[in-house]
């Protein structure tokens, strides 16, 4: 099985043995997820430990798609946490991506270092009294206007896919990760606002992060938390209601 396997500048002397992980990749290391979509194995690779993310084969029409159309999941998540790091926005380092073709798309990975974090956001969500969380909301506002000022839109900023390292001095370090889907582009408060929806935020969540967001963009903090707040619970509302029809159908 041969792969076309693009390497960033730091991991060209991995070659062969990333080639020989992924031709191997059902038995190589452990798994950490195995989903019905997507597939991701902790392993390690010339004494770097690696995360590897096999992407869902694509049917017939799609692997065309990812192949004339399209760039693969693969190699967007690739080019877009290189782009991370230009941007001083942390994220697992991007060792490489590989594609396998036969007309179109077959098969795709993506290889990252493996991130040692304490929490992801959930714990968040579902831990109100999770030690100095008020702290760690105020810097993940931080964080997340940090992104907008790079005019970075990512599209899945979600609870699951931020990681928290916890550092010295009550500071905390924030790891993007799932990163196929975002936008390059300028940001206006509604479309900033906007990009919270997913966070599921709670009210208090949200005056928490609105304070700090308005103190940043300098714009009245009314502003700043009555649309955050609005884009949540609209969001919130939608996602409840399918599964009450999903639930509903399975009944």
């Amino acid at each position: 099985m041969s792969f076309n396997l693009t390497t960033h500048p730091t991991f060209v002397s991995s070659e062969k043995a990333i080639t020989d992980f992924l031709a191997d990749f059902e038995h190589a290391g452990e798994y950490l997820t195995k989903g019905d979509r997507n597939v991701i194995r902790k392993g390690v690779i010339n004494g770097v430990t690696v995360t590897v993310k096999k992407f869902k084969t694509p049917n017939f029409l799609q692997g065309l798609v990812y192949r004339y159309l399209r760039q693969s999941k693969a190699k967007r998540s690739f080019e877009f946490a290189i782009k991370l790091i230009e941007s001083g926005i942390k994220t697992p380092f991007p060792i490489a991506f590989a594609e396998r073709f036969n007309g179109g798309l077959k098969q795709s990975y993506y290889l990252c270092e493996f991130v040692d974090y304490d929490i992801d956001f959930r714990v968040l969500n579902h831990t109100p009294l999770y030690p100095n969380r008020d702290e760690i909301l105020t810097q993940f506002a931080s964080f997340t206007f940090k992104l907008h000022q790079n005019n970075i839109n990512f599209l899945d900023h979600s609870p699951g896919n931020t990681l928290i390292k916890i550092s010295e001095n009550n500071t905390y370090d924030f790891y993007l990760i799932d990163l196929n889907r975002m936008r390059f582009q300028t940001m206006s408060l509604h479309k900033r606002m906007h990009n919270f929806r997913r966070m599921w935020l709670s009210k208090k969540m949200v005056r928490i992060m609105a304070t700090q967001y308005a103190l940043l963009y300098n714009a009245p903090y009314t502003k700043v938390h009555d649309l955050m707040l609005s884009y949540s619970k609209e969001f919130q509302g939608k996602a409840n209601k399918r599964k009450l029809r999903k639930a509903r159908r399975k009944s």
